[in-house]
């Protein structure tokens, strides 16, 4: 089934946001490589670049949320199941050469929240989205709610950085060290162990 013009556009910006950050990809440079009608991309987006990438921000936030929801939702607490993903975005990330890698933390936070409110706003409710699904779990995992929801911030942060380093260095080892530390860590917080 073939995708409508919005849709392509959408996942034209997201994938060059993402591997190439905010101010690195024009509307010009969208448009080419969706093959979309110049004036479709102000017909579906006004607001022009920044309300595009409100909605790629939104949509990858979404992802991402329930990537972790789906991998959090079975029995495994998250000190086994969050080293395990931080070690397969290692191992993926190996594989590519490290090529389009952008976290979200980089390209659309840092980015974008000094280019405006609605996006800097945008990027605050993804972050508080992560940390709510990971604070969830860690509480049916055994740990308080108030400690959860503070452990749920470090962990999203610690993700976010060590990817920033990682991608940086292209080295995954503070990856790999972030995993082996996640599960003393969040041992520390837990009533049940």
């Amino acid at each position: 089934m073939k995708k409508n013009t919005r849709e392509t556009i959408l996942d034209t910006a997201g994938r060059l946001f993402f591997t190439q950050g905010y101010h690195a990809t024009g509307l010009n440079q969208i448009i080419k490589e969706s093959e979309a009608p110049k004036g479709s991309l102000y017909y579906y987006f006004q607001g022009g670049k920044e309300e595009l990438a409100l909605e790629c921000i939104q949509r990858i936030g979404k992802e991402v949320a329930d990537t972790f929801w789906s991998k959090l939702s079975g029995e495994e607490p998250v000190s086994e199941v969050m080293p395990r993903m931080i070690r397969e975005l290692a191992d993926e990330m190996q594989r590519e050469d490290f090529a389009n890698f952008m976290p979200f933390s980089f390209w659309a936070a840092a980015e974008t929240s000094c280019v405006s409110h609605p996006l800097r706003e945008a990027c605050t409710d993804v972050f508080r989205s992560w940390q709510l699904v990971l604070a969830d779990k860690l509480e049916l995992d055994g740990v308080e709610r108030q400690e959860a929801q503070s452990l749920s911030l470090l962990l999203v942060t610690m993700m976010e950085g060590t990817l920033i380093v990682a991608t940086t260095t292209k080295d995954v080892m503070p990856l790999l060290t972030a995993a082996q530390y996640i599960p003393q860590l969040i041992k520390q917080h837990t009533r049940l162990s």
